[in-house]
């Protein structure tokens, strides 16, 4: 009997506004514990919330990237349950109305098209973080997280493998990053996901029971985390047993999961609508002005650069894959308005230098204009390309503009003709068996002449200039 997983995510995104959901508290990343909270996010008796007018538009946002539905009415509910890092022992969030509704994506796994499901996309606030010491047996509280605006984004299960899991979130990161609603920087906690999975044969009447792998928060603790949990279930159920119902944890260290709770039947969050939050009605004119207010996404982009620029299809995939990137090869073409040349020397010498650990897209010292006059200068022979590279390496360094590099290093290219025939003259001194080889018809070491001649003159005359005057002396 040949078992077939069943998988289902629920996707927890924070949402990238200035404040938090319900309170003017900031919403950025980290500070000192407890030092970003106030009476209203932890909590405090006779507190009123107030509904944070752009996190309602970030959702919408979210809904309309996976086209799903969204809902003219909503309305906010408290789920309640105790546990130390949620201080109100509520959670203000939404149960039957949420905004988005039946929404898909589609992806691409190993050059397989598939089309996922959005059962809800719902707004919710985030709860606390517990800090756990192990020396001391304690756990601490830091409340500073504690009324971050959170999508949840719940699928339906249509997933039957780690590499489907991965290319769906790999794709929802790129979505909620180019509508600049959320950062997906997983290693802050700002994307998290929890994974459900079961296990039964292929045509069976109905899925086996599940597990929940609860806050995975790395794209590679996911994919181990599914592949150890088909592993586990498939060795109960072919040893006849039974697979408990209940959620559990991933231990990075050991690459397994372990109970965390039993969960045999589904919680009793005892929702009721929260009375503090009035409901909203969405007219159409708001829908769509926050719809027409969404950037080119990177489908629409990728379209763009290949059938408009002429890129090769791979390459645009390369540059749509990190929003940074994408958005610093528009920015460039603002400058230099040649697209292929402009996208090679990112995907070529950037990205080199990228995954080298010699740059970072976020803390790039210079601006995509002053990028963009490097690659004029050598698509205009003003220097030589072979010298664009220790240029680039030298505006890393010192953040100067290409200009002030050249003129510091000389750079330019004078196109001396009289000063290119001298240096060919000395090579020809001292390499005259070569010369002679190609004047006897061996045109190979034409080759080990014109790199002779270009590392002589540093880059200040252009190849075609160098190759015109070393076939004139050679020939004449």
């Amino acid at each position: 009997m040949k078992l077939y997983p069943t998988i289902g995510l629920e996707i927890h995104a924070e949402l990238l506004t200035k404040s938090k959901v319900f309170c003017t508290c900031s919403a950025e990343f980290g500070g000192e514990p407890n030092s970003r909270c106030c009476p209203v996010c932890s909590g405090m008796p006779g507190t009123l919330p107030v509904l944070n007018r752009t996190a309602v538009e970030y959702i919408i946002k979210a809904g309309y990237t996976m086209n799903c539905k969204i809902s003219r009415f909503t309305k906010w509910d408290r789920k309640n349950y105790f546990y130390p890092d949620l201080p109100k022992a509520y959670q203000i969030s939404q149960m039957p109305r949420p905004v988005c509704l039946d929404g898909y994506v589609d992806i691409n796994v190993k050059g397989a098209e598939k089309r996922i499901r959005i059962n809800r996309i719902h707004l919710e606030e985030d709860a606390g973080k517990l800090v756990h010491d192990e020396s001391t047996r304690s756990s601490l509280a830091d409340y500073n997280r504690c009324g971050i605006p959170l999508i949840e984004i719940v699928t339906e299960p249509d997933f039957h493998s780690a590499d489907d899991v991965i290319a769906f979130l790999e794709k929802i990161k790129l979505l909620l990053q180019y509508a600049g609603i959320c950062d997906c920087k997983m290693e802050q906690g700002s994307l998290r996901c929890d994974v459900n999975i079961s296990m039964a044969p292929k045509d069976a009447d109905k899925l086996g029971t599940r597990a929940e792998l609860k806050n995975l928060a790395s794209l590679k603790a996911i994919e181990r985390a599914i592949d150890y949990e088909i592993y586990r279930q498939t060795e109960i159920i072919e040893n006849g047993e039974q697979v408990e119902q209940e959620t559990r944890r991933f231990n990075d260290s050991t690459g397994e999961t372990s109970t965390l709770r039993s969960k045999e039947d589904a919680q009793d969050y005892r929702y009721f609508p929260d009375p503090d939050i009035p409901p909203i009605i969405f007219t159409e004119e708001e829908l769509d002005e926050i719809k027409t207010s969404l950037p080119k996404m990177p489908e629409e982009r990728k379209e763009i650069y290949v059938k408009q620029y002429g890129i090769a299809a791979k390459d645009a995939d390369i540059i749509i894959s990190n929003k940074l990137i994408c958005d610093f090869y528009e920015k460039c073409l603002e400058t230099y308005n040649n697209p292929k040349s402009v996208a090679n020397f990112i995907l070529g010498e950037l990205m080199r230098r990228i995954n080298l650990g010699e740059a970072d897209m976020e803390t790039l010292p210079f601006g995509a204009k002053e990028f963009a006059e490097l690659i004029m200068l050598g698509d205009t022979d003003k220097i030589n390309k072979s010298n664009s590279k220790n240029i680039l390496r030298e505006m890393l360094e010192t953040g100067d503009t290409p200009q002030a590099v050249c003129d510091r290093n000389d750079y330019w290219v004078k196109e001396d003709s009289g000063a290119i025939e001298a240096v060919i003259n000395e090579i020809f001194e001292k390499n005259p068996q070569a010369v002679e080889q190609y004047r006897n018809g061996e045109t190979k070491v034409f080759g080990f002449l014109m790199g002779q001649a270009n590392r002589a003159l540093k880059g200040q005359a252009t190849p075609n200039a160098i190759k015109a005057m070393l076939e004139s002396k050679l020939n004449g």
